[in-house]
């Protein structure tokens, strides 16, 4: 690629382009997330995205500006993934910019798979690496397979005319699937009877149970975390327990069976976080001696109900377990033992996994607490016997395969398939899924990215063709490969690998594009091993490259996992040393003048200024930064504590740099150029905390142009002292710009932090140092405010910034006595003893709001007049300001608003007051 500027460079429609990711999160029939599960995948609209305007230039006038930035959209949306008009105007754009070839793109932390896949669309030459096996294979069943084997043919009548069009490898992979089913079925079937009625069962619903400790009951507490069977809006069926004869028994209540009873909620159950209620005698049992019971095998399970639906009917019915259920549980049982020692002796290994969990402690993982040791000990016997039976049947479809004739490399990526669609079995059908009642179907085990305790679970029948079984699982897989199949004719080139240690030669590749892990926020390696100990046995034999170590490498793996010999410090020094190698590589790897696509999703500001010096350090200049919210439009809003919502797409370059800059010299540049830069984020709708860090994303690009940055008494720079400065330039443009252009000079310091605090945060709690860093750009010490300044509360580490609702002001409000910073009284009246001083514009707008509140009206204009409020257009803007930041529900904007409204008859009220003023005078 030429050194010239690409549209990311210069614009980006962040807020479409966002709106367009936090949609795709719905998206299920046919998305990639349905193939296979994977942690913090990236969507698939910002990747098009970014890939695309990192691809092309900018254009040349404001009309084809605008278009460009249309296209971009229209194209971000999920009904256009595949739509060839924009896929050939797409590759015909990136072909053009990079001299009529096909750039050559990496992906070296490959994950899931979205960013090289949208790469492929692109018609990049593609590239993509992971060191996890388990990523590997979710990478070759996205990006290669599906391209190689999945080109739709042409299908003819016995007079050869067309008749349609078939896609091989969908056809293949049903038929494999479906023949995995069958087989298993006619072993297993029998473990999952029909009901007389010829109702299926879905599934079963388990309690863990331990012994009441009070001596004088010892009644088996079923350790559930609530009752719901089914809680629709037209359907309300529960569990219902009672005691009798020493036993807790269960009736099913509610819709279409007995009355539910008035006094009976549901929604409480008998344990929460490890505390247990006894339902016979009330007795409480404390976490611990939860655990402990756990851990002193204790503990058992127990089968409460059984789910059923009948074929040709609508709905779900359920019934309570009875002995006949055990019986058969208990035939299974003893077949998996018999079946173990068979299936040991054939593949030289514990069929049922027998690893490892990861040390307790270890991020997200909370079971080893409850005697739960190995990846195995995830399951009961019944789902343990289903498992190793479809993994058996998998093996044994591959040997029918190459009997039938198959080409070995095409019948190795069908078992494959074969082999993610066990996994999402597994997925479905362990310890750790639940019934949900709001959609009467279970869950599955990775409801988020953590391996938290279950009391109760669901077991699915995994031949019923509901959510969770093997069929529903064929069906998943087929829809998301009907879409891949049709994203690309050419598959790229899926490697394992270190980022560290890249398989490629200097100067290979146009473009970098990337998702790079963050500190500790995903245990990616400990969760996949869910995934690899199945994977293993099914596949082991046929990728012995990938499974030759007991579970996934985790020693080059770039990650600060907390449980690492040193701690976490030790853990967060390695994760940055190794991800400045993994930039290192990038750079080498890079043509000159090559660009990068790096996405970070950190949340931490100390977290953003490591990432910037480790870039620094390597080499590549940052050019951009666009924050993306591929979440919910409210999440920032609705959670106690603030938290950087979105996702960073980092613009990087290799480019030639300049020996030594000053930095005194090189900041007149950089107001230049961030100004200029700070127009178009606020243009683009770029706004609150993403804001800052966009500005600093730009601000880079003056600062990387050197290799080293020095003051004049010699001192090096880095990342910290830069983006102070950067953040108060971005401080003044946007107090400017939230102000309307104007007043912004007549307000205080501290009145510019509580209306930047509230156009970044809202009323949510910040971690103390981002909280520091935004005070420091107004030219404020944080830590000297706490203390004494009425608005500004610590809480532990957090910093929360209090609206007028939630300050004690009533001695501020007391008769008509206000007392400004310089101790002088306004009005009359007695003194009080303690008062806080209100020489601050946000506190007299604060007890302004609630005067208005208590319909104090001649106090509240009283204060406005004798503070000189009353008459200050700075006063109004500042409070309208904040305001618009706030969201609808926030009490303070609907003070604020309240009080606006009624502003013309606030100034008459004020001339009348001063008319009668010079009256007496």
């Amino acid at each position: 690629m030429d050194n010239d500027r690409r549209f990311i460079e210069e614009t980006f429609p962040v807020k479409e382009v966002s709106a367009l990711s936090a949609k795709e999160k719905n998206i299920r029939h046919g998305h990639i997330s349905t193939l296979h599960i994977w942690w913090a995948r990236r969507p698939l609209a910002s990747s098009r995205a970014t890939n695309y305007a990192a691809l092309i230039p900018p254009p040349d006038n404001i009309d084809e500006w605008n278009k460009t930035r249309q296209f971009i959209i229209d194209f971000s949306k999920w009904e256009n993934t595949l739509n060839p008009v924009f896929i050939q105007k797409a590759r015909e754009d990136i072909l053009k910019a990079n001299n009529g070839k096909p750039p050559k793109v990496l992906d070296p932390f490959g994950g899931g798979g979205a960013i090289p896949l949208e790469a492929l669309r692109l018609g990049c030459e593609t590239y993509s690496n992971d060191l996890n096996p388990v990523a590997v294979l979710i990478q070759k069943c996205t990006l290669e397979y599906p391209q190689k084997y999945g080109r739709q043919k042409v299908v003819k009548d016995e007079l050869g005319t067309l008749s349609g069009r078939t896609n091989p490898l969908l056809e293949d992979v049903r038929k494999w699937g479906n023949w995995v089913l069958e087989e298993a079925r006619k072993e297993i079937g029998r473990f999952y009877p029909e009901e007389d009625d010829e109702s299926i069962p879905v599934g079963y619903i388990w309690a863990r149970t331990i012994p009441c400790q009070n001596p004088s009951c010892g009644t088996e507490i079923p350790l559930m975390r609530q009752f719901w069977l089914a809680k629709k809006a037209k359907k309300k069926v529960t569990l219902y327990p009672y005691v009798a004869d020493g036993q807790v028994k269960f009736r099913i209540m509610g819709d279409g069976y007995e009355t539910m009873p008035d006094d009976f909620d549901p929604t409480n159950g008998t344990v929460s976080r490890a505390v247990a209620t006894c339902l016979a005698c009330g007795s409480v049992v404390d976490a611990n001696t939860t655990r402990r019971l756990f851990q002193e095998d204790k503990a058992e399970q127990r089968m409460v109900a059984v789910v059923l639906h009948k074929p040709g009917t609508r709905g779900k019915r359920y019934r309570i377990a009875t002995e006949r259920d055990l019986e058969i549980f208990s035939q299974a049982e003893e077949y998996l033992k018999e079946k173990q020692e068979k299936l040991v002796l054939e593949w030289g290994m514990d069929p049922v996994p027998d690893e490892s969990l990861p040390p307790a402690g270890t991020l997200g993982f909370r079971v080893q607490r409850y005697n739960m040791n190995t990846w195995g000990d995830l399951f009961n016997s019944r789902q343990k016997l289903a498992l190793i039976t479809f993994v058996e049947k998998a093996r044994m479809a591959h040997e029918e395969m190459m009997t039938d004739g198959y080409d070995a490399e095409h019948a190795k990526a069908l078992v494959t398939y074969l082999a993610l669609i066990i996994d999402g079995s597994a997925d479905h059908n362990s310890v750790g899924c639940q019934w949900r009642g709001g959609s009467e179907d279970g869950g599955h085990t990775f409801g988020r990215q953590a391996l938290p305790m279950n009391w109760d679970y669901f077991e699915v029948n995994p031949s019923s063709g509901s959510t969770g079984s093997i069929q529903s699982g064929i069906g998943r897989l087929l829809r998301s490969l009907e879409h891949l199949s049709a994203s690309s004719s050419i598959a790229a080139r899926v490697t394992q690998a270190s980022a560290t240690v890249l398989p490629y030669e200097d100067g290979f590749f146009d473009a970098i594009f990337t998702d790079p892990p963050y500190y500790d926020n995903v245990p990616y390696s400990y969760l996949s091993d869910f995934f690899y100990v199945w994977l293993k046995r099914t596949l082991g034999d046929l990728f012995p490259e990938f499974f030759s170590t007991p579970l996934t490498p985790k020693k080059n793996e770039i990650v600060a996992y907390s449980n690492r010999p040193g701690g976490f410090e030790e853990g967060k020094e390695f994760f940055e040393s190794m991800l400045k190698k993994s930039f290192q590589e990038m750079h080498r790897v890079l043509k000159p003048d090559g660009i990068a696509v790096i996405v970070y999703g950190h949340k931490s500001t100390e977290g953003w200024e490591t990432l910037i010096n480790s870039l620094l350090d390597s080499g590549l200049i940052m050019t951009g930064a666009w924050p993306l919210h591929t979440e919910m439009k409210s999440r920032l809003r609705a959670r106690e504590s603030a938290a950087l919502s979105s996702s960073i797409y980092i613009v990087a370059r290799k480019m030639k740099r300049q020996p030594t800059g000053f930095y005194n010299d090189v900041k007149e540049e950089l107001k230049r150029h961030l100004n200029k830069k700070l127009e178009r984020l606020w243009e683009e709708g770029v706004g609150g905390a993403d804001f800052f860090i966009a500005a600093i994303g730009s601000a880079i690009e003056v600062f990387g142009k050197y290799e080293k940055m020095m003051d004049y008494e010699g001192n090096i720079v880095r990342a910290d002292r830069l983006l102070e400065d950067v953040r108060k330039i971005a401080t003044d443009y946007a107090v400017h710009q939230i102000l309307h252009n104007g007043f912004a000079g007549e307000i205080s310091d501290m009145t510019r932090f509580y209306v930047l605090y509230r156009w970044n945060y809202g009323g949510a709690k910040v971690h103390f140092d981002d909280a520091r860093k935004l005070a420091q750009s107004c030219s404020i010490d944080l830590a000297n405010e706490w203390g004494r300044r009425g608005f500004i509360k610590k809480e532990k580490e957090f910093i929360r910034v209090l609206g007028p609702q939630d300050r004690n002001l009533e001695n501020l409000l007391h008769g008509k006595t206000w007392t400004l910073g310089d101790g002088v009284t306004l009005g009359e009246g007695k003194k009080l003893g303690s008062r806080i001083p209100i020489s601050e514009l946000i506190d007299i707008l604060h007890c302004v709001l609630l005067l208005w509140e208590k319909s104090r009206r001649d106090d509240m204009l009283d204060l406005l007049r004798e503070s000189g409020y009353g008459e200050s257009e700075a006063f109004y803007r500042v409070a309208q300001a904040i305001s618009e930041t706030l969201p609808i529900e926030s009490k303070e904007k609907r003070l604020l608003d309240g009080f606006l409204a009624g502003r013309e008859s606030l100034k008459e009220g004020l001339k009348e007051g001063a008319r009668q003023g010079r009256l007496f005078e």
